[in-house]
C-alpha cells in the first residue's frame, strides 16, 4: 500500500507516513528546555541517542558534563530581554574559547618557552615545543576533548601545512630559528601543529555551533578552487601571482552562501564570506603573537619584532577555503531545514 495514500475509512486516525516523520522531526527540533530526553551543549540540541557517538552533533564526555551543568544554570536565568542578550553573548564567547582550546594551548607553550625556557638547556627549545605539542594532541584524544573523526582533519592539516612549510622556508618566505633534532630539513616538526590548531578550531566550531548553510556551492567546485589556491602558494614564486583572481573567484563561488549558527536560544546568520574574513583576522592576530614568541620570523623581523604585514590577511583568507574543503571532507555541509530554521528568531 502506498504510504502517502488517503487513510482508509476503517482506520480513520491513521496518519500518512510523511506526516508522522514530519511530526517527529518537529518534536526533536523544538525541545523543552527542561526535557530529560534532550541535551544541549549550551543551546545546541542533540537527542540523547546521539550523545557521545562519533558523527555530526556528537558530544565528547567532557562536553556532556559541561552541557549538563551549564543547562541547569541557564535554565534558571531570568527571562528579561537584557539578560537573554547577555547569555547569548557569554555562550558565544565560551563556545569560541572551547573551539580554540588546541590553538590556545599551543600559543601558551610558545609564550612560556619564549619567556622562561633556558637558553642552554640540554633539550633544544624547538624540540621541547614539538614534544609538548604531541603530548597536547594525545591528551586531547585520551581525555576525549577531541573525537577521532576530528583527529582525521587535524592529520590532514598536518600534511598540507608541512608540505607548504618545507617549500616556503626553502625560498625564504619565513625562517625558523634555533637548533633542534626534531626537524624536517629546516622546519621543526611543531610547525605542522600550528596548521593543525586551525583545523581543530574549524571542526570544533562546525560541531559546537551546529553550522547550517543556504546556497552552499557544489563541493567539487570548492575542491577545484582550493586546489588552485594551494597551487598558487607555490607557483607565484616562479610565475604571475593569481591571488587577486582567486580572491574574486572566492567571492563569486561563496558570495551567495549564508551560514546559520546556533548560540543558545538564537540561531543567527551571516554571509559565509564575512565569516572567512573574521576567522582570517583572528588567525592574523594569533600569527603576530606566534612571531613575537619566535615560533618563526619573517625576513623583516630578523632585526627585531614588528607587526606582521596586514596584507597577510589575504593569504589567511585564501587559506580558509582550503580549510573549509578539508573540513567538508569529514563534516559535509548541511542545509538549514524548516524545523531548525524556526529557532532562529525565537
Amino acid at each position: 500500500m502506498d504510504a502517502t495514500a488517503t487513510p482508509s475509512r476503517r482506520h480513520p486516525r491513521t496518519l500518512p507516513t510523511t506526516k508522522v516523520l514530519s511530526f517527529r522531526r518537529s518534536r526533536t527540533a523544538r525541545p523543552n528546555a527542561r526535557s530529560s530526553g534532550l541535551r544541549h551543549f549550551v543551546g545546541y540540541p542533540v537527542p540523547v541517542s546521539e550523545v557521545g557517538r562519533s558523527g555530526e552533533g556528537s558530544f565528547t564526555p567532557v562536553e556532556r558534563f559541561i552541557d549538563d551543568r551549564a543547562h541547569r544554570l541557564l535554565a534558571r536565568a531570568p527571562e528579561s530581554r537584557l539578560w537573554k542578550g547577555i547569555v547569548e553573548f557569554l555562550v558565544f564567547g565560551l563556545k569560541q574559547a572551547w573551539a580554540c582550546i588546541f590553538g590556545a594551548a599551543m600559543l601558551a607553550v610558545l609564550f612560556a618557552t619564549r619567556l622562561w625556557y633556558p637558553d642552554h638547556a640540554l633539550l633544544a627549545r624547538n624540540d621541547f615545543v614539538t614534544i609538548t605539542a604531541v603530548v597536547i594532541q594525545v591528551l586531547m584524544v585520551a581525555f576525549r576533548l577531541e573525537t577521532f573523526r576530528e583527529l582525521r582533519v587535524v592529520i590532514l592539516f598536518h600534511i598540507v601545512g608541512t608540505g607548504m612549510e618545507l617549500f616556503k622556508t626553502s625560498v625564504g618566505s619565513w625562517i625558523y630559528q634555533g637548533p633542534g633534532v626534531l626537524h624536517l630539513f629546516n622546519v621543526p616538526l611543531y610547525s605542522g601543529f600550528m596548521y593543525a590548531a586551525v583545523g581543530s578550531y574549524m571542526v570544533r566550531v562546525y560541531r559546537l555551533f551546529d553550522l547550517r548553510f543556504d546556497r552552499y556551492p557544489r563541493r567539487w567546485i570548492t575542491a577545484v578552487l582550493a586546489a588552485l589556491i594551494y597551487l598558487n602558494f607555490f607557483t607565484h614564486h616562479y610565475i604571475w601571482d593569481f591571488r587577486w583572481l582567486l580572491l574574486m573567484a572566492v567571492v563569486v563561488v561563496f558570495g551567495r552562501c549564508v551560514m546559520h549558527f546556533r548560540i543558545f536560544r538564537l540561531r543567527p546568520r551571516m554571509p559565509l564570506v564575512a565569516a572567512f574574513l573574521l576567522v582570517a583576522l583572528f588567525i592574523w592576530i594569533a600569527e603576530n603573537l606566534a612571531t613575537w614568541s619566535d615560533a618563526w620570523v619573517y625576513p623583516n623581523q630578523m632585526d627585531g619584532w614588528e607587526l606582521v604585514s596586514i596584507t597577510k590577511l589575504v593569504s589567511w583568507f585564501l587559506l580558509m577555503i582550503i580549510s573549509v574543503v578539508l573540513v567538508a571532507w569529514v563534516y559535509p555541509p548541511r542545509p538549514l531545514d524548516h524545523a531548525t530554521a524556526r529557532t532562529r528568531l525565537r
